[in-house]
């Protein structure tokens, strides 16, 4: 028994006023055939030497006991709920509305009422997944005042945007899946983004890597994880490519640039836009090895200057794209062929 304080008040125990301890205990009950220990807190009278529930007591404890079967069972807890509600600024009974429920559901889900299965994946859905949430509020925009659709809305967008990177990575990784164990599609590693990042920032920051533009970038990390492979049996990032037209273009490409800390500025034409990679002038790359750097600067030396169609022809003198469909993946043995390693 934990006494959490004391009050001086009339005891319901013993009818008399004197100092009544608030204490917090161990208890236990089953609850739907499952035996849960929780923590209660009671009122102790130490003359009596009884306990007491005060009608906020009993809720509280009977909403303690919830949540420890809530944690047996591997679902969402009240005050988790909650968290993702107050997440997205909205009321318990829009969150109800959003997805379809009762009126009242998530209001008892937040008191005395435990989820079920399916509402407890639904609710971690949601939290998990901003993109969803906004998909679903877009969905069911006419059932709420506009000022509670925009505030909503907006709440969304600001938790998609601080998580962006980390949605972003869980979903290039998600297409990477399915490579994990095809070494020569990989390189022989699981990609690694941080090392993508890295040896992109490395180009740009170079100053001997001219008209860094998104085709030219894409060969750059073609050379760099062949050439890796080729001198270390390993690739450098574990990106897997394919042969498209232009060359060699790595699964997720278009999400990979988005990366946090890559940087690009969009340059309109006619009738394209194209993505120019810049500098951030920080001489750090946690993420690379010296023997990576050296590698890359062999990339450099070679194809630092070259432009787009000087690039786009380098790579289609390889023997790997030449004798690859297009479309298909570009398998890592033709890395003994790789031309550009012929730089010390």
């Amino acid at each position: 028994m934990e006494t959490i304080k004391i009050e001086k008040k009339l005891c319901t125990c013993c009818m008399d006023a004197h100092e009544v301890k608030i204490v917090r205990e161990k208890d236990h009950t089953i609850f739907k055939r499952v035996m849960v220990e929780y923590e209660a807190v009671y009122e102790y009278c130490d003359r009596a030497d009884e306990y007491l529930e005060t009608g906020e007591m009993i809720s509280q404890n009977d909403l303690a006991m919830k949540n420890a079967y809530r944690i047996a069972m591997k679902l969402l807890t009240a005050q988790q709920i909650s968290d993702i509600r107050k997440k997205y600024q909205i009321t318990q009974n829009d969150l109800a509305k959003l997805l379809g429920w009762g009126e009242k559901t998530i209001t008892r889900y937040e008191s005395h009422q435990v989820q079920d299965m399916a509402h407890d994946t639904i609710l971690r859905k949601i939290d998990a997944d901003p993109e969803w949430f906004l998909a679903i509020l877009e969905e069911r925009r006419n059932c709420f005042p506009e000022m509670a659709y925009l505030k909503y809305h907006n709440a969304a967008l600001q938790v998609f945007e601080g998580d962006r990177d980390k949605y972003l990575r869980k979903s290039i990784l998600a297409q990477y899946a399915k490579y994990c164990h095809a070494e020569l599609c990989n390189g022989g590693m699981n990609v690694n983004l941080d090392k993508v990042v890295d040896v992109i920032r490395y180009y740009a920051n170079s100053g001997r890597v001219i008209s860094l533009y998104k085709v030219k970038l894409m060969q750059l990390l073609w050379f760099a994880d062949f050439l890796s492979y080729k001198r270390r049996q390993s690739s450098m990032m574990g990106l897997v490519y394919t042969a498209l037209p232009m060359g060699a273009v790595p699964i997720a490409h278009r999400s990979i640039i988005n990366l946090k800390g890559i940087s690009y500025e969009e340059i309109e034409y006619e009738d394209k836009t194209g993505y120019r990679f810049i500098g951030d002038q920080n001489g750090s790359y946690p993420f690379l090895s010296d023997e990576d750097k050296h590698l890359l600067d062999i990339v450099i030396e070679v194809c630092g200057s070259d432009t787009k169609d000087q690039i786009v022809k380098r790579m289609h003198r390889e023997r790997a794209y030449q004798e690859t469909k297009l479309n298909d993946i570009i398998s890592y043995q033709f890395a003994q062929d790789l031309f550009i390693d012929e730089v010390p």
